[in-house]
């Protein structure tokens, strides 16, 4: 008598997007078991802004059903707002520029997701991201995506072995036009969706209307490198490094911010794209994340936001837990909160949280 060999079973995070959808089906082509979970994750409108969840809960539901597997919704809305929404209001609060996305792949796709699918007694979890993990012998490596322009490794740094060995990137082997035509080709309903922008789980929402359900506005003073005031800011927090445009003080310009004087409530500009306060040599990196064990690097190229090209940087490590990295070539708007993400090659290494 010969049994069967059981189906790995995968449970696949379903955005309603085109590319969570042919992860699923290249999974099922795959001779995986394959279920479907919607996470419901924000339902709120923001200002002008309406939020589409429910939209996109029915198109994830039409892939469910044209791949004829089974489908759930997961709400995670609670813990979304306390991991997600509240360390992003905490963050500009204290005059930095947070990365939603890579916090919520840490707290809610790759850990309360994660538990609850190996609870559901799945192998594995898969989502839509352009990324890759290759297992070398022991170690579990997370890798770029094929598609330059679309990598999404960077939002991925904070895996770390417990999350790659359950993790399954399908269509990060293929670059987007690819993906798209394997959508038509699966006659999936969302082949032609356009994809989704903005803040994890929430879209294209206005930030500075976000921020205001939160943070409450305090004017101060525009000031130019030389502290002469040229104009009033409507608050340190809507402002971010190297940000050109929105400063509205009329003149010539454009006006780049280069600085946030905190302690002086000032917004610090200058018209000059290569102001050496823009440009940094080097940064303090903390809040470290390793994706496998192995000695701290002497070098490595580093990634400060995404879409940026990665350069190559020397590694000093400080006490705390912190690492000073020094660049080859000076770097445009290094931007206290955002993430500096270490790679060798095509492996993502590990990352972290600049400080200064």
């Amino acid at each position: 008598m010969v049994i069967a060999k059981k189906k790995q079973r995968v449970i696949v995070g379903l955005s309603g997007g085109v590319d969570s959808s042919v992860a699923a089906a290249l999974l099922l082509k795959q001779g995986y078991e394959v279920i479907g979970v919607f996470m419901k994750n924000w339902s709120e409108n923001v200002g002008d802004f309406c939020c589409s969840w429910s939209e996109d809960l029915e198109d994830a539901r039409r892939v469910a059903q044209t791949l004829g597997i089974r489908f759930y919704v997961w709400n995670f809305e609670k813990e979304y707002r306390e991991r997600v929404i509240d360390y992003f209001f905490k963050e500009y609060q204290a005059g930095r520029t947070p990365n939603p996305d890579v916090m919520c792949n840490k707290e809610i796709k790759f850990k309360l997701f994660l538990e609850k699918a190996l609870r559901f007694g799945a192998d594995f979890v898969a989502t839509g991201h352009y990324a890759r993990v290759k297992k070398v012998n022991n170690d579990f490596q997370l890798l770029r995506g094929k598609d330059g322009n679309k990598d999404q490794s960077y939002f991925l740094y904070t895996l770390g072995q417990q999350e790659l060995q359950h993790a399954l990137f399908p269509i990060g082997e293929y670059k987007k036009p690819a993906v798209r035509k394997l959508a038509e080709k699966y006659k999936l309903p969302t082949f032609a969706k356009k994809d989704s922008q903005g803040i994890c789980f929430i879209g294209e929402v206005d930030i500075k209307q976000l921020l205001l359900q939160k943070i409450k506005p305090k004017k101060g003073d525009i000031v130019l490198s030389n502290g002469r005031k040229v104009g009033e800011h409507e608050g340190l927090p809507f402002y971010t490094i190297g940000q050109r445009g929105g400063i509205n003080i009329g003149g010539a310009g454009p006006y780049y911010v280069i600085a946030k004087d905190k302690k002086k409530n000032q917004l610090v500009i200058s018209d000059d794209p290569q102001d050496p306060l823009l440009w940094k040599r080097e940064c303090i990196v903390s809040d470290l994340s390793w994706t496998r064990e192995m000695a701290i690097p002497e070098n490595f190229e580093v990634a400060i936001r995404y879409r940026h090209p990665a350069v190559d940087a020397s590694v000093e490590i400080l006490s705390g837990k912190r690492l000073k990295l020094v660049f080859t070539e000076a770097q445009r708007a290094v931007t206290p909160g955002q993430m500096a993400v270490f790679y060798q090659g095509d492996e993502l290494i590990g990352g972290g949280v600049i400080e200064r």
